[in-house]
């Protein structure tokens, strides 16, 4: 009876299509969109993408079937759900919990600069006022970057525009949105893949990505690729931060468990692919380098988009468009995962959870944290910083990505019982086709790769160039 209450005081989704659209919209993120060709290429290419896919394989998919479960049998979020186990596991949660919310202060931050970069293209196609107008596109990043007025509203109204959704429920508000905009993303990512791949000279960013490389394993750089790898499987799988496990609690008894973990890593990692292939052949056939970060979406592509003529700042807007929808999708999902906390919080203080309130409060808690994060202007505005990092962007990355989703993932392959995930998997006669390969990698495999994910995602933000 818990379980069927707090389903019913949450909420659920109304179909398989619906939960996987928004599963892989949280999934699909700002990371697929740079972070995964960079990384790629600068990895060794093709060579980079045989290990990230046996990452997806041996760790993602045990990890993301592990959650899923364990959110559908509790009917918890995250705390709730390890509290289920024991309450000594409580911290699990938390540590679980406490990541997409400090994810989801710069997550908004590049969310309203997507907004930005949109609303600017569309200005140059209609030769508005308020377009880039030409200018130099590392001088009009600087200035907005700096202009902390403009920057927070930016933000802000990414932040609003999640809160709305969220409120709206899980399946009025996050499955309706999710089932609209990942088609359109998929729509728009084909449309600037076309445009991209066939410029003149885009036949280098294609080679830069899947030209197998493997003097980057020489030595110990195996093991230097493999946390890179890691790193990214991790948070772009939306793993061991509270997303998976809510949504696997608003999952319908009648859903096959097995099948939705399967799917989801596959449609995440094609996504990742063809963002490469929008991006990647664009850079190299205007003569730039590929670089990382917010430098590469926001600089080096709207200089190609630049120099494309007339057609240019259409395709911009195209591509900004499709940003903001990879970025919306997973903001919702993390925001979920934390107000299903909360949510389940009430519901054991034995009162009925006002969703409206709690999403409303935490987005004002996001809020302040964005705006913070957006003055410090990606480093540009003269905050101190802390933690070593050279923006307030990386230091709340670290943090989040670096420590608590690493530990919390390797917990959840130590502490979570195989027989929950058996039950859950097999429940109305389904068949558990991958149960041998599953018990194996869940108590042999994953733990191993997650502690060498957490070593390397260390090494990377402190430079203690232990694998170079």
């Amino acid at each position: 009876m818990e379980q069927l209450n707090h389903e019913n005081h949450k909420g659920q989704f109304g179909s398989r299509f619906g939960f996987m659209m928004a599963a892989i919209g949280s999934a699909v993120g700002l990371g697929n969109l740079w972070g995964f060709p960079y990384k790629m290429g600068a990895n060794g290419g093709f060579a980079f993408l045989l290990l990230y896919l046996v990452l997806v394989v041996f760790v993602g998919f045990v990890i993301m079937l592990t959650e899923l479960a364990l959110g559908r049998k509790t009917g918890k979020g995250v705390v709730g759900a390890y509290e289920s186990l024991s309450k000594k596991y409580a911290f699990i949660g938390w540590m679980e919990a406490i990541a997409p919310w400090l994810i989801l202060s710069f997550y908004s931050m590049l969310g309203g600069y997507c907004i930005k970069y949109a609303l600017s293209n569309l200005g140059d196609l209609f030769g508005a006022s308020w377009g880039i107008g030409g200018m130099d596109s590392g001088e009009f990043f600087g200035e907005f970057t700096t202009n902390m007025v403009q920057t927070v509203i930016f933000s802000l109204i990414f932040v609003i525009l999640t809160v709305i959704i969220v409120r709206g429920g899980v399946s009025g508000g996050i499955e309706k949105f999710s089932a609209v905009a990942m088609p359109a993303l998929f729509i728009l990512l084909v449309i600037v893949i076309i445009r991209s791949v066939t410029l003149p000279g885009a036949s280098e960013g294609l080679a830069f990505m899947f030209k197998p490389d493997w003097s980057a394993f020489e030595g110990t750089g195996w093991i230097k690729v493999l946390s890179v790898a890691g790193g990214q499987m991790f948070f772009s799988l939306s793993l061991g931060m509270a997303i998976m496990i809510a949504y696997g609690s608003y999952l319908p008894k009648d859903q096959n468990l097995e099948n939705s973990a399967l799917v989801i890593p596959f449609a995440d990692t094609l996504v990742a692919i063809m963002a490469g292939l929008a991006t990647m052949p664009a850079v190299f056939a205007s003569g730039f380098q590929p670089g990382q970060g917010p430098g590469l979406l926001f600089i080096t592509l709207q200089t190609v988009f630049n120099s494309m003529g007339g057609f240019g700042p259409l395709f911009g807007f195209f591509f900004y468009s499709l940003v903001f929808i990879a970025a919306i999708t997973s903001s919702i999902a993390l925001l979920e995962g934390i107000a299903a906390v909360a949510m389940d919080k009430a519901i054991e203080k034995g009162k009925k959870p006002n969703r409206k309130k709690i999403v409303t409060i935490l987005g004002i808690s996001i809020a302040i944290t964005a705006s913070l994060v957006s003055l410090d202007g990606l480093g540009a505005n003269g905050f101190p910083q802390f933690f070593g990092q050279s923006t307030w962007l990386d230091a709340i990355d670290l943090i989040a990505e670096g420590i608590l989703m690493p530990l919390g993932a390797c917990y959840c392959a130590i502490v979570i019982p195989t027989s929950w995930v058996n039950e859950e998997a097999t429940l109305n006669g389904a068949q558990f086709r991958t149960k041998t390969f599953y018990d194996f990698c869940i108590k042999f495999i994953a733990p191993v790769m997650m502690v060498m994910v957490l070593l390397g995602q260390m090494d990377s933000f402190f430079g203690l160039g232990m694998f170079s």
